[in-house]
């Protein structure tokens, strides 16, 4: 009989990433460090081995970061793509994200 393939593939991540990633989002997550650019840079090198990899969160919050924070357009660019890819596998925040980056900006009915 044969095996059904998975209508989606599940990413292992090695245990050397996991731990990056999770430092990184304490960090970022963190109200006291999370907003420091210092530690946004950090953070966003350890988030991009497991990115690579295929972890769809660390594709999210690599991508909102990129997005955010980062005044180059390659990488707003690259982080827009983190985000897509995170938003097609599912992630809620990614597709917010998203969402707000492509919605047209509201203008005041008065003006």
């Amino acid at each position: 009989m044969p095996r059904a393939l998975p209508t989606r593939s599940v990413v292992s991540i090695p245990a050397r990433s996991r731990l990056p990633m999770r430092v990184a989002l304490w960090l970022l997550d963190s109200p006291r460090l999370g907003h420091a650019t210092s530690v946004k840079r950090f953070a966003g090198n350890l988030l991009k081995q497991p990115a690579r990899l295929g972890c769809v969160q660390a594709q999210s919050r690599l991508g909102q970061l990129l997005c955010r924070d980062c005044g180059s357009h390659r990488d707003r660019r690259i982080g827009f793509e983190l985000l897509r890819q995170a938003a097609r596998a599912g992630d809620c925040q990614a597709q917010l994200e998203l969402g707000r980056l492509l919605s047209p900006p509201h203008h005041n009915a008065s003006e």
